[in-house]
């Protein structure tokens, strides 16, 4: 069975972390899921670039539902995701990483349920921690482990995209709070608690936002970060499947919709 998915963001599209790759599909319905397949430390994963595997798939329509109920068909219990962000606090840095605790949602056009009414009916997710603390504190042992700093928490605010935030944006999300800015995180946490699965993300600052930053954003700069981080990042994703166990949980994720009967596929 298949207990843990890499979700890679931009920057992070190839899955030769793992060993005997290969390509799988599954059809769910919200779209067909196309994702690789492989084995490390004894674990069998999943690895599904966000943006596809040649970053052709803007943020506003990633088909997050299709993801991550193809993430939960297959078995995953556990999801490790990288995004990279923009950085509202100046105690994070270009090239730093941070294990976000908690989100503002900017998004205005994405559905970020699996129940809609109907035969699914209505629920009312609980989104206290959204992020599985269990493994955050994995990925921050493994972080201690390498000699990685990473900060232990941050506020990661979702923006709809593609473009970048204006200053006076900003401005605001920083004044209710935020330390980063992105474009990929919600639903996609949200739809993973709501689905019963542990998901934490390792966020990566690439940039200070628009109005910090001296110079204008380009998606460039971006990319140029995340390639002098990538082995870093994958260093990190890797030790934390050696470290993480699949036995036991201190957590609470899988019992999220318990008042519901559970998460039904």
């Amino acid at each position: 069975m298949i207990e843990i998915a890499i979700i890679g963001g931009t920057g992070v599209y190839d899955p030769k972390i793992l060993n005997n790759v290969s390509e799988e599909s599954l059809i769910t319905p919200y779209g067909d899921v196309t994702y690789k397949v492989g084995n490390y430390a004894g674990k069998k994963i999943a690895f599904i670039p966000r943006h596809g595997k040649h970053h052709s798939i803007p943020p506003h329509k990633i088909n997050y539902r299709a993801n991550i109920w193809a993430i939960k068909k297959i078995g995953v219990r556990k999801i490790i995701a990288t995004t990279a962000v923009g950085s509202l606090n100046p105690l994070m840095k270009p090239g730093d990483f941070v294990l976000i605790d908690q989100f503002l949602d900017f998004t205005k056009n994405r559905i970020s349920s699996f129940y809609e009414g109907g035969d699914r009916g209505v629920v009312h997710l609980d989104v206290t921690e959204a992020y599985c603390p269990d493994l955050r504190k994995t990925i921050h042992t493994a972080a201690d482990t390498l000699g990685i700093s990473i900060h232990k928490q941050g506020v990661y605010v979702c923006t709809e995209g593609p473009r970048f935030e204006s200053p006076a944006e900003i401005k605001m999300f920083s004044i209710l709070g935020g330390d980063l800015v992105g474009m990929t995180n919600v639903p996609e946490v949200v739809l993973a608690h709501e689905a019963e699965i542990c998901y934490s993300t390792i966020s990566m600052v690439t940039n200070y936002a628009a109005g910090i930053s001296k110079n204008n954003l380009t998606h460039g700069e971006v990319l140029e970060t995340m390639a002098a981080n990538v082995d870093t990042i994958k260093n990190l994703i890797m030790k934390s499947i050696e470290l993480m166990s699949l036995e036991e949980s201190n957590c609470t994720c899988a019992e999220t919709l318990s008042e519901f009967g559970g998460f039904t596929l």
